[in-house]
């Protein structure tokens, strides 16, 4: 019997073809009927199957051929092939090897997992440190200027913080807290993306998570590991402690703001009343300073602090911790005024420069305010010691005896690198920073302008008509004046800022465009495209009515003494622009380094060969207005006065650099009154400003080795509106007399006085001028105001009268460098 009939759906081998049927053949010999018998080892084969015949059908069954026999074969309907079902095989082969690594990594991260939460320690409440001591340090690293966190804590447990207060807590933070697991998974999936993708970091943290980071980690970097550590410690916590456990010690380790760790001690610096007490109202006020103490502040930002207050009310409402009718009838609690705490702000100085330091660490690097004051933080800065000890002398060394309504700032900056190398504010290290002041700069406007038009092709060497007074068309009916009467119809651009000629550089700004100007001053400071003045948004160098006129070019429009040392530094630097800023590098209580920053590379803002002919046009400055360097070095530098009116200056400014420091030193009042010195003189930038200046930057690059400025400018030629160069003037001619005294005539000027002692007394009439400590006559004085002194003006009581030609002083209204005046808003020299 064969293995299989030919009905048998088992697929054929290939290339077998369908059994033969059997035919019987004629008996032959003695076989009779009986078949006959295969042979040995085989198969019986039939005659048909021997001849070829084909196969017996059913209808064409078991056959590949159709009814008939006739015609192709058809396809079977059998199985397919082996090369078909092999690579299904591979495929699923694939899939399982995949699903069994995908099965490992599983069982690996969950031994992972279990092995860092089983071997993650939580710290007890009672032996973490509440607040450790953020330390500043100078530019060496080991010097201290200052240290943060003078606590004001007093810890109290749950059931003495009035409930009001708690649920305002939870409602501003977190109020899924007494049933979510301690973490919040939307927040991490969330904080991940963000991660990823450079998008905020800020919201998502449970309290536990907050606690966690803030009183065991004391750490907010952004990155994987501090958001794994933060993520199992808060499992941890919330599987070790109660709910009512964790937030007692996170409300007794927050931090509120003015000093005030904790809510009992916030509850006595904001409203003076115990934790025990506060009503809901109250609680609601210390609820939004979690955020962000600095910000929310009643006292510094009272829209936001109300606002946000608002919401938090609103949240207990929907929680059923408020009703709608308490809702309705609250009103924001009366909030004490600030007391002052320090936090270990240094009195002095440097107290400014660690508001600084502060300031950057949370605008710039995102830290919170808790973190900066009790984080535990090793804050290297850029300020040298030995610069901040020489500006603070100088300072109080050159003001005193002066009258105690004048304020100064003095901010020096690295053109190489952004650093702030010195810094005075003030006096006090708490008060207004006037580093920071938005003042009039005057004439140190002028190298902006300049800027403008060498980037329009118009040289240092160009002419330009710096006659006084002058009209122009946007300013009708109101002349412009040069200080002290200064006149000159065709001088060059190198000469007419080295005289500071206030009609050359208003007729420039208007020439070039006063918005031109405006963009190189921006580009050069970094000052941003609008500021606050008086609690009210401005557009940045315009007007009160926000538009930028050619008075830019005078220096009408508001600027700070940083922004001016860190434009100048621009020029310095050969056109790169590099923000200022005070820190080094940030590390944590144990040494492990946060952050860098050595310095920027910088952004090419102003073409280098613009730079180029800007410190070029600038190196006669210091020299003309009698404030050298020491040793013939070589500096740029541009004094800056703003008028207050026909007979007053309200703001007195000496800005200056080498390509290793730039300097810039301001003078002036808290209000817009006139400044004069201790003998009743009005001060023009050459005078307590130059003199701070000089002294500053003749100590600090004392042993240093001298750098060159440039010997010539790269910029030729003049696309604007010249004027021709004036004719030669004749050569003088000699008169004699009989007497042995030469005559004066009505052009001849007597020399001009000198002061080679530095004692603010003239070699004219000082007896020994080269001892400061042998008293000296009387100065000579100008009683009005016409620039010559009253020893030599026939008439010192009426402007009127001709008077003979007495140069002026480079510290009074005659010397064409060293001061302004004129007009109110014409600027000054």
């Amino acid at each position: 019997m064969p293995s299989h009939d030919e009905t048998s759906p088992v697929a054929p081998r290939a290339g077998s073809v369908g059994r033969p049927a059997p035919t019987r053949s004629r008996p032959t010999g003695g076989g009779g009927g009986q078949r006959p018998r295969p042979p040995a080892g085989g198969r019986a084969r039939t005659t048909a199957s021997r001849a070829g015949a084909p196969p017996r059908t059913a209808a064409g069954r078991g056959s590949g051929r159709p009814p008939g026999g006739k015609g192709p074969a058809r396809p079977s309907g059998k199985p397919k092939g082996k090369g078909a079902r092999s690579k299904k095989q591979r495929r699923k082969r694939r899939l399982k090897i995949a699903a069994g690594v995908m099965a490992g990594l599983l069982v690996l991260l969950g031994v992972f997992v279990g092995v860092v939460y089983a071997s993650t320690e939580v710290p007890s409440p009672d032996s973490i440190t509440n607040a450790q001591t953020t330390v500043i340090y100078y530019s060496d690293g080991q010097t201290e200027m200052a240290r943060l966190g003078d606590e004001n804590r007093t810890n109290v447990s749950l059931d003495q913080i009035a409930e009001p207060a708690r649920n305002a807590v939870l409602a501003a933070e977190n109020r899924s807290f007494y049933s979510d697991p301690g973490i919040s998974f939307t927040g991490i999936v969330r904080a991940a993306w963000n991660n990823v993708t450079g998008g905020s970091t800020q919201g998502g943290s449970t309290i536990t998570q907050q606690y966690v980071k803030n009183a065991i980690l004391q750490n907010t970097e952004q990155t994987f590991s501090r958001k794994f550590q933060e993520l199992f410690l808060s499992i941890k916590l919330d599987n070790n402690y109660s709910k009512d456990q964790i937030l007692e010690n996170y409300l007794n380790t927050i931090y509120y703001g003015r000093g005030a760790y904790g809510i009992e001690s916030a509850a006595n610096t904001y409203f003076g009343v115990p934790a025990a007490q506060l009503t809901a109202q109250q609680g609601a006020v210390l609820a939004v300073l979690i955020r962000s103490p600095s910000r929310y502040d009643p006292e510094v930002s009272p829209e936001d602090a109300v606002d946000r207050w608002e919401r938090v009310l609103d949240a207990m409402v929907e929680e059923g911790w408020l009703t709608a009718e308490e809702r309705a009838a609250s009103t924001y609690p009366q909030v004490l005024p600030k007391a002052g705490s320090s936090l270990g702000i240094p009195s002095g100085p440097e107290g400014l420069i660690v508001q600084q330091v502060k300031k950057e660490l949370v605008e710039r690097y995102r830290y919170s305010d808790q973190q900066v004051d009790a984080g535990g933080l090793r804050i290297t800065t850029t300020i040298s010691k030995g610069h901040q000890d020489t500006a603070v002398a100088t300072v109080n060394d050159v003001m005193q005896g002066e009258p105690e309504n004048l304020r100064e700032a003095l901010v020096a900056v690295d053109p190489r690198t952004g650093g702030v190398l010195a810094y005075y504010g003030g006096a006090t290290g708490t008060d207004f920073d006037f580093a920071q002041a938005q003042r009039q700069p005057g004439s140190s406007m002028k190298p902006y302008v300049l800027a403008a038009a060498l980037d329009q092709g118009i040289s240092v060497e160009a002419r330009r008509d710096g006659s006084s007074p002058q009209e122009f068309p946007d300013r009708p009916g109101q002349e412009v004046v040069n200080s002290g009467g200064a006149s000159c119809p065709a001088c060059t651009l190198e000469e007419a800022i080295t005289r500071s000629l206030n009609t050359t550089f208003y007729g420039l700004a208007y020439e070039v465009g006063p918005e031109k100007v405006r963009e190189f001053a921006l580009a050069a400071t970094g000052m941003p495209e609008e500021w606050t003045i008086g609690g009210e948004p401005k557009k940045t160098l315009t007007s009160a009515e926000g538009l930028t006129g050619s008075s830019i070019g005078i220096g009408e429009y508001e600027m700070r003494p940083i922004s001016q040392a860190v434009g100048f530094a621009t020029f310095a630097s050969g056109g790169i622009y590099r923000p200022a800023h005070f820190i080094v590098s940030v590390a944590d209580s144990e040494g492990r380094v946060l952050l860098t920053n050595e310095g920027e590379p910088g952004e090419q803002v102003i073409r280098p060969e613009v730079a180029n002919d800007v410190t070029y046009a600038l190196k006669r400055v210091a020299s003309w207005s009698d404030r050298p360097l020491d040793g013939g070095r070589e500096v740029a530098s541009k004094t800056g006065t703003q008028g207050l009116d026909r007979e007053n200056n309200s703001d007195a400014w000496m800005v200056g650099y080498t390509p290793s420091i730039s300097t810039a030193v301001w003078i002036g009042t808290e209000k817009r009154e006139p400044i004069r010195d201790y003998r009743g003189r009005i001060i023009y930038g050459s005078m307590l400003p130059g003199q701070i200046w000089q002294q500053f930057m003749n100590a600090v690059l004392f042993n240093t080795p001298e750098e060159d400025l440039p010997d010539e400018p790269q910029i030729e030629g003049d696309t604007g509106e010249g004027v021709p160069a004036p004719a030669p003037d004749p050569e003088p001619t000699q008169t004699t007399t009989s007497s042995s005294t030469p005559s004066r005539t009505s052009t001849s000027q007597a020399p001009a006085p000198v002061d080679n002692d530095g004692d603010g007394v003239y070699s004219d009439v000082d007896p020994d001028d080269n001892d400061p400590n042998v008293p000296n006559a009387p100065r000579p004085v100008d009683n009005d105001g016409d620039g010559v002194y009253s020893d030599v003006d026939p008439d010192d009581n009426d402007p009127n009268v001709p008077n003979s030609q007495q140069p002026g002083s480079p510290e009074l209204p005659g010397n064409p460098g060293g001061g302004g005046g004129g007009r109110p808003g014409d600027g000054g020299g």
